[in-house]
């Protein structure tokens, strides 16, 4: 119980099914072989449903209590802070259920364009899985990440799903690496650059008006659009734009 509590005030809540767990896992289209870490792993309802699907899966667990548990069930568990630890070099993907006040920290470090993340299901609070997979308004922070990932809402997961149930109901954000990225990742910091000045100052601070005009036209927006108008795909092209001037 006092591992439990000391979880909760961290954001973490676990998951009460092991056959949701296992829905998850199949959901997110896990392979015999695959190399997925749960961060954040907890009790372990997730690390079982991903060793039986025959996953390489590494638990990840901070709390020492929760870690030594799962130690004596599993074969693989880090016991580190998800945040900061040291992040496989081969592709790998993630299934887990985030501590709900580390969810934006966490996905700022897996989405980053460098780390080879093939795919992520992650259970994070509602408002944060819509804000980040809405097409319109866009965000800085999503629009980053979508240069490089395919953001959705897999499903709405109530607040009875979890012990102990959290204040509000959670979702499963589902990020796939893209095939072909909208950015290459040579330049992945300096578009960073771009999007952080454009959303600052304006799209009219990082183009001249005869791009701007073009562009408006070629993209479908308009040209008073404010950042958040555009989505990640015309963004890139914009980048692009920039680039070739």
């Amino acid at each position: 119980m006092a591992a439990r509590a000391r979880h909760s005030a961290r954001g973490q809540h676990f998951l009460r099914s092991s056959a949701l767990a296992a829905e998850l896992v199949r959901a997110a289209g896990i392979r015999r072989g695959d190399l997925v870490l749960d961060l954040g792993a907890g009790t372990g309802v997730l690390t079982r449903a991903l060793a039986r699907a025959g996953a390489r899966v590494i638990a990840v667990e901070l709390d020492p209590v929760l870690a030594a548990d799962l130690r004596s069930r599993f074969e693989h568990v880090v016991e580190d802070d998800i945040r900061r630890m040291r992040l496989p070099r081969e592709p790998f993907r993630v299934v887990a259920n985030l501590p709900f006040c580390d969810g934006t920290a966490i996905l700022r470090r897996l989405l980053d364009p460098r780390v080879p993340l093939a795919s992520a299901d992650v259970i994070v609070e509602w408002d944060l899985a819509k804000k980040r997979t809405a097409v319109w308004p866009s965000t800085q922070l999503s629009v980053a990440w979508g240069a490089w990932f395919e953001l959705t809402l897999v499903r709405r997961v109530p607040r009875c799903c979890f012990a102990p149930p959290p204040t509000v109901d959670a979702a499963v954000l589902r990020a796939v690496r893209r095939a072909e990225p909208f950015v290459a990742l040579e330049p992945s910091r300096d578009y960073r650059r771009f999007l952080e000045r454009g959303f600052r100052d304006g799209l009219r601070a990082i183009l001249s008006p005869r791009q701007l005009k073009r562009a408006a036209t070629e993209l479908g927006f308009a040209r008073d659009a404010r950042p958040r108008d555009l989505d990640a795909a015309q963004w890139a092209s914009l980048y692009a734009v920039r680039r070739s001037r």
